[in-house]
C-alpha cells in the first residue's frame, strides 16, 4: 500500500498521527512575558514621577518618602546579592551600587537614590531585552527540535513514539509539514524544506534512497523514511547541542569584563574617598559612586557577543560559544581540507586500473564491499558506482579503518585493503597516474596491489571567488591540506588561489601542521569532522562542514557549517570581527565617559542627582551601541540569506 493511501486511512489519520509538539506561548503568554520584562522598570519610574509631582505640589516630605522607598526597593536585593557574593569570596561591581544607594540615603539625596534605582532597573531590563533579542534564533532551534516520530509497525500500522525510541533501521512515516526526527534515507520521493539546517530558503526534491538530515521539514506529500541514525546522533541533535552551549558559555571578553570590574571597584572607592578627604564633603563621595554605577563594560560586551552568535547562526554557521566567535574574529590563518570544501565533494569513478590478468569489475566490487561501512565521501563514490553497475556487494567482516590511510576487511575469504599505497606504485599503473585532478584509491590483497581506482572530484565553480572573499575578510594565509597526491593537490591549489598546499597529509601530519600554524597566528581549521577531528581539536577554531560535521563534531569542533560550502564562513568571520569591535568600542567608550564623570564628581562639579541622570544616559548609550552588532558589518558581496 502506498504511503499516501496508508496515511489517509481512518485509524491512522493525519489528526491522530501528527507528532505532538508543546504549544508555544499564545498571545496572552507572550504579552505576560513582555510585561514581566518591563514591569519593574515601569513601576519604579512611575513612583519616581509620583515623587516629582509631590515635590512640585510643595509636599517635599512626601516626595522624599516616596523616593527613599524606591531607593530601598533597589538597595535591599542588591545588598543581599553582594553579601552572598562576599560569602562565596566573590567581589564584583555590585558593591558600588550598594554603596551608592546607601550613601544617597545616608546624606539625604533621595532623588539621586531613586534615579540610581531606575538606572539599575533600566540596565537590567535592556540587558534582558537584548539577550532575548540576540538569542531569538538560537532559541528557535531549541524550540522546534522534533520530540516524536511516526513509526511503522510490523502489522502495517503507524504509531507515535518519542524520538529517543527510534532505532537505526526503523521505518518511519513523515507526514506533510512534519519535522524529520532522525537522519535517514527516503523510501519514496520527497519534497523538503532544508532552510533550518542549511540556511537556504528553497525546496529540495529527493529521490528514493536519498539521504535526509533530521531537522528538515516535509514540504510535500507524506513519505517513508528508514532511520540511519538514532535521534541523539542525528544532525539536528548536534546542532541543538551546539546551540545550547552557545547560550550558556561566557566569552573571554565577558570574563575580561568581570576581571576589569574587580579592578574598577577599588579605583572607584579610592577616588570617592579621595574626594571626601580633600573636600571634607561626603556628598562628593556619593556623587562619585553614583556615576560609577553600574559598569557599562558588564552590560555592553555580552550583548554584542551574543548578537554576533545569533547573526552567524542565521547565516548557516553555528558557533559553539562566544569565546570561539571572538577567536574567529581575530583569525589570520585558515587551513582547509580539499575534498568537499574546495571541490564539489561528490567524486565519481573515472577509471579502474588492474594488474595484468585482473578484472576491473571484480576490483571495484571488492573495494566497494569493504567500503560499505565507511562514512568517507570516497567510500560512498565506490559503493554508488558498484551498485549502478549492478555488481553484487558482499557484507565484509573484520573491518577496521585507520583514519586517513584506508579500510581493511575480509571479503569472500580474502583480506582486502582499500586506501593509500605504502611504497612506489607498480609498473602497470605508473603511466596511468598522471591525469591531473584525480584521486587514487588503491586496492590490495595478501599478494599486493590488485587495482587502482581513479576518482574525479571537480573544483567548485565558486571556489576561487570564495577564497578571494575569505582573504578579503582579513585572513592573510590560506593553506589547503589533503591526503591526495601532490600533482592533483597542486592543480586544485593553483586553480583556487590558496597560499600553500600540503599533500599526502595523514591525520597526524594535519595535527602537526595545525599546531605549527597556530603558534604563529590565530588559526581556523575546516574539515569534515570525521577524519579531521584531531586537527579540528588542535586549531584555535575548528569548523566542521555540513551534516556529517554537525553530527561528528559535538566534542571537538568549535563551529559547524550547516551547508557544504565555505562562503558562509566568510560571513561569519566578518560578523565576528564586527561584533568584537562593537563590544570593545562600547566598553571603552562607556568606561571612558564614566571615569570622566567620576573625576568631575570628585572635584565637586557634579552633584549626585545630575550624576545619576548622566550615568543613566551613558548606560543606555553603550547598550544601544552594543545592539548595533545585530546588524551591519558585512560587505556588499555577502550572501543575502540573512
Amino acid at each position: 500500500m502506498g504511503v499516501q493511501s496508508q496515511a489517509s486511512e481512518p485509524e491512522h489519520g493525519p489528526g491522530e498521527c501528527l507528532p505532538e509538539h508543546p504549544a508555544g506561548p499564545g498571545r496572552s503568554g507572550r504579552h505576560n512575558l513582555r510585561w514581566g520584562l518591563w514591569a519593574p522598570l515601569t513601576g519604579l519610574t512611575a513612583l519616581v514621577l509620583v515623587g516629582v509631582g509631590l515635590r512640585l505640589a510643595g509636599r517635599t516630605g512626601a516626595a522624599d518618602l516616596v523616593w527613599a522607598g524606591v531607593t530601598l526597593v533597589a538597595l535591599l536585593p542588591a545588598a543581599v546579592s553582594v553579601l552572598r557574593d562576599l560569602w562565596r569570596r566573590r567581589f564584583g561591581v555590585d558593591v558600588i551600587a550598594v554603596l551608592a544607594l546607601g550613601g544617597a540615603l545616608g546624606v539625604g539625596e533621595y532623588l539621586a537614590g531613586a534615579v540610581i534605582a531606575v538606572m539599575l532597573a533600566t540596565g537590567r531590563t535592556l540587558e534582558a531585552y537584548a539577550q532575548r533579542r540576540a538569542t531569538r534564533d538560537l532559541r528557535a532551534l531549541l524550540e522546534r527540535a522534533p520530540r516524536t516520530a511516526r513509526r511503522r509497525t510490523p502489522e502495517g500500522g503507524v504509531e507515535v513514539v518519542p524520538v529517543d525510541r527510534v532505532a537505526v533501521g526503523d521505518r518511519l512515516l513523515v507526514g506533510p509539514g512534519d519535522v524529520v526526527a532522525v537522519d535517514g534515507v527516503t523510501e519514496e520521493p520527497a519534497t523538503l524544506d532544508e532552510s533550518v539546517v542549511t540556511g537556504e530558503s528553497r525546496l529540495v526534491e529527493k529521490g528514493v534512497g536519498a539521504a535526509v538530515a533530521s531537522g528538515v521539514v516535509n514540504a510535500g506529500a507524506a513519505f517513508g523514511l528508514r532511520a540511519t541514525e538514532s535521534a541523539a546522533r542525528s544532525t539536528y541533535a548536534g546542532i541543538v547541542r551546539l546551540a545550547e552551549e552557545a547560550t550558556a558559555r561566557k566569552a573571554p571578553t565577558v570574563r575580561l569584563a568581570d576581571r576589569y570590574a574587580a579592578a574598577f571597584v577599588p579605583f572607584t572607592l579610592l577616588l570617592a574617598g579621595l574626594g571626601w578627604v580633600v573636600s571634607g564633603d561626603v556628598v562628593r563621595a556619593v556623587a562619585v559612586l553614583v556615576v560609577a554605577t553600574p559598569c557599562p563594560l558588564l552590560l555592553a560586551t555580552p550583548i554584542a557577543i551574543v548578537s554576533g552568535l545569533s547573526r552567524v547562526a542565521r547565516r548557516g554557521v553555528l558557533v559553539r560559544d562566544g569565546g570561539s566567535l571572538e577567536l574567529l574574529g581575530r583569525a589570520r590563518t585558515l587551513l582547509v581540507d580539499k575534498t568537499g570544501t574546495l571541490t564539489v565533494g561528490r567524486p565519481r569513478v573515472a577509471e579502474t586500473l588492474v594488474a595484468p590478468g585482473g578484472d576491473p569489475d571484480e576490483v571495484l566490487r571488492l573495494a566497494a564491499s569493504v567500503e560499505q561501512l565507511s562514512p568517507h565521501v570516497l567510500a560512498a563514490a565506490l559503493v554508488d558506482q558498484a551498485r549502478e553497475g549492478g555488481l553484487r556487494l558482499t557484507m565484509p567482516t573484520e573491518v577496521t579503518e585507520e583514519a586517513g590511510r584506508g579500510v581493511h576487511g575480509r571479503v569472500d575469504g580474502r583480506r582486502i585493503r582499500v586506501g593509500q599505497l605504502a611504497g612506489e606504485p607498480p609498473p602497470w599503473a605508473r603511466t596511468r597516474l598522471t591525469e591531473p585532478g584525480q584521486s587514487v584509491v588503491w586496492v590490495t590483497d595478501e599478494t599486493g596491489p590488485i587495482g587502482a581506482i581513479l576518482l574525479a572530484d571537480p573544483v567548485r565553480p565558486d571556489a576561487r571567488r570564495v577564497v578571494d572573499r575569505l582573504r578579503a575578510t582579513g585572513l592573510t594565509r590560506i593553506v589547503m591540506v589533503t591526503g591526495d597526491r601532490p600533482d592533483a593537490a597542486r592543480r586544485v591549489a593553483e586553480e583556487v588561489g590558496v597560499d600553500d598546499v600540503v599533500a599526502h597529509c595523514t591525520p597526524q601530519e594535519k595535527v602537526a601542521r595545525v599546531q605549527a600554524e597556530a603558534e604563529r597566528a590565530v588559526t581556523v581549521m575546516v574539515g569534515d569532522g570525521v577524519n579531521d577531528a584531531p586537527a579540528l581539536a588542535q586549531a584555535h577554531v575548528g569548523v566542521a562542514m555540513g551534516a556529517t560535521g554537525a553530527t561528528a563534531s559535538a566534542d571537538v569542533a568549535d563551529a559547524v557549517l550547516t551547508v557544504d560550502r565555505l562562503d558562509p564562513l566568510a560571513d561569519a568571520v566578518e560578523i565576528a570581527r564586527y561584533a568584537r569591535r562593537i563590544a570593545v568600542q562600547s566598553a571603552t567608550v562607556g568606561m571612558g565617559l564614566a571615569v570622566c564623570a567620576m573625576a568631575v564628581a570628585a572635584l565637586g562639579y557634579l552633584p549626585p542627582v545630575a550624576g545619576a541622570f548622566l550615568q543613566e544616559g551613558i548606560d543606555v548609550l553603550v547598550i544601544l551601541n552594543a545592539l548595533r552588532a545585530l546588524h551591519g558589518g558585512l560587505r556588499a558581496t555577502a550572501s543575502p540569506s540573512a
